[in-house]
């Protein structure tokens, strides 16, 4: 098995998996960040979404060889105590229910607000493809909103 050697929440770590090791199983099974979480494995749930450079992606099907130089970053890196502005509006709008998909959510929140730094509620329904079973999708909206105004 090849080794990797990649740049995950600032930190350089390697790992020695298969090619074809999807990058949420390098991240949770291999790294020890359980803060991503499996949903689907197609790809179509978001619950596995992390920052690769600056994009959002989700982990359960990118294979950890097309990762090459970029950065990546986790639900852990996004702010170890939970002050990024997403993770504030998160908890002001009083948005998790049962939780799980949330990681996936605040990922894919804080990428659409570094690239779109002030979004209508038509750009965020746009851009907000992860799914909640529980329903809180306007309660993650409000939250968009909320820590659009902290920028």
């Amino acid at each position: 098995m090849p080794a990797y050697s990649l740049l995950v929440n600032g930190r350089r770590q390697s790992v020695d998996v298969a090619a074809n090791t999807p990058l949420l199983w390098v991240l949770r099974d291999s790294l020890g960040l359980t803060g991503t979480k499996f949903g689907c494995g197609i790809a179509q749930c978001g619950a596995c979404t992390v920052h690769l450079g600056t994009q959002a992606v989700r982990s359960c099907v990118l294979p950890v060889s097309a990762i090459g130089t970029q950065s990546i970053t986790t639900i852990e890196g996004l702010s170890a105590t939970s002050t990024h502005r997403v993770q504030k509006a998160w908890m002001a709008e009083d948005v998790p229910q049962c939780g799980y998909c949330q990681s996936g959510q605040l990922m894919a929140a804080a990428a659409l607000l570094r690239q779109t730094p002030h979004p209508t509620d038509a750009q965020i329904d746009v851009a907000m493809t992860n799914i909640c079973r529980c329903g809180t999708y306007q309660r993650i909206r409000a939250a968009i909103h909320r820590a659009a105004q902290e920028a």
